[in-house]
């Protein structure tokens, strides 16, 4: 068994992150696994060495070790630059060059990865690509290549469940996902993750519930590429007193700003309702 947390160092982390890092840790003990770390450094506007400093220091603070080297996500471009070629083989990938803006004006709704695209660009082929375009995955060309009925099992709630994938769910609350991102040329969260993944042989992927809806594109890309699709496990989200998801975009406070105020990993793990 093989688990992993895979923080971005887009922020500092808080105390959400404690309670998912601990997670994974104490699944891989409970099941007598490992639990990696992995970088998730591939938001070039927004990744900082402090962050990622920080994310070592306020683990380890935690009580928690992992296997070195720590794979770096922004070190491997060229992996999942092959990956995409392998998609556009297939002919499944397509360039975008909409804006937020330009996605909103052409009606988009919300959906579980941001507003839902609305094919602006579909119909472009790959020979026309400019420099600064994203790619994109066309998820109706994906499903015609899936060969069989997939799903996946889900033991979040504390029992297996088997979770059937639905090509209407993949349609119509997710859409077409960005998988390189324009101007920056970056690889997108579910290029890396999936290829990541399968690469360290995850058999169980811990995370947020605010995750659990995305997982249908994932197994539909481990599909299309290959991969085995782990077991997942969605645990859920630590609030502040309002109820309100903790978040880096909200300034959720730090780990480290409560260490520096005194608290220990005891103090952290009562404020998080963690019992190892």
């Amino acid at each position: 068994m093989i688990t992993r947390f895979a923080p971005s160092p887009t922020g500092p982390l808080h105390l959400g992150h404690a309670y998912s890092a601990l997670t994974v840790w104490k699944t891989a003990q409970d099941l007598g696994g490992t639990a990696l770390l992995r970088i998730e450094d591939t938001d070039s506007t927004r990744v900082r060495p402090a962050y990622e400093a920080g994310i070592y220091t306020d683990l380890a603070w935690l009580g928690l070790d992992w296997p070195e080297p720590v794979r770096r996500q922004s070190e491997h471009y060229t992996d999942y630059e092959a990956v995409l070629a392998q998609l556009e083989q297939r002919g499944l990938i397509y360039p975008c060059d909409c804006t937020r803006r330009a996605i909103l004006d052409a009606g988009a709704t919300p959906g579980a990865d941001g507003m839902v695209y609305p094919g602006t660009c579909r119909d472009r082929k790959m020979h026309d690509a400019r420099p600064g375009d994203g790619l994109r995955l066309n998820v109706r060309k994906a499903l015609e290549q899936v060969s069989h009925h997939l799903s996946y099992c889900e033991i979040g709630s504390g029992s297996a469940q088997i979770i059937d994938v639905l090509p209407q769910t993949l349609l119509g609350d997710i859409g077409d996902p960005i998988l390189k991102r324009k101007d920056t040329g970056d690889p997108a969260y579910h290029l890396a993750c999936v290829h990541d993944d399968a690469l360290q042989a995850i058999t169980h992927v811990v995370r947020g519930t605010d995750l659990r809806d995305l997982t249908p594109l994932h197994v539909v890309l481990q599909h299309l590429l290959g991969y085995p699709t782990p077991t997942y496990c969605h645990h859920a989200l630590i609030t502040d007193e309002t109820g309100k998801r903790l978040a880096k975009i909200d300034k959720s406070k730090a780990i480290a700003k409560y260490r520096s105020e005194g608290a220990t990993p005891a103090d952290i793990k009562k404020m998080i309702g963690f019992s190892a």
